[in-house]
């Protein structure tokens, strides 16, 4: 399974790489949404990780840009902008794809937990 991990932290970004890698899954790491939207350009991961809170584009609009173009891609936001929920929320309302909401700091095995749940691999 390929996953897509979109995080403007580098340190955050490499360790959920390793996290994923370590247990079969096939993760490009990426720092933007403008990165994200350019990888995905000849088709769709099978799940999206996202941040929101990053410079240029943030989460919410990758969210948005995203999902129109990969409505079949489920998204999974990990974060830790609080603030900024209710807007996710609203934002996966108007989706097609299943999304889910994991609050940074986060354990391992919580995160794996989750994303082999939106992959139907549990």
């Amino acid at each position: 399974m390929r996953i897509l991990v979109v995080d403007d932290e580098p340190l955050v970004a490499q360790t959920l790489g390793l996290i994923y890698g370590r247990h079969g899954f096939d993760v490009t790491t990426v720092h933007s949404a403008e990165q994200a939207m350019r990888v995905v350009a000849d088709g769709p991961p099978d799940l999206l990780v996202c941040d929101i809170d990053m410079p240029g584009r943030d989460g919410v609009e990758l969210m948005a840009e995203f999902g129109a173009v990969w409505p079949e891609c489920p998204i999974l936001v990990l974060t830790g902008f609080y603030a900024s929920l209710s807007r996710v929320r609203a934002c996966a309302d108007g989706l097609q794809q299943k999304v889910n909401i994991v609050t940074k700091p986060c354990q391992p095995s919580d995160l794996l937990r989750t994303t082999r749940a939106m992959l139907g691999a549990a």
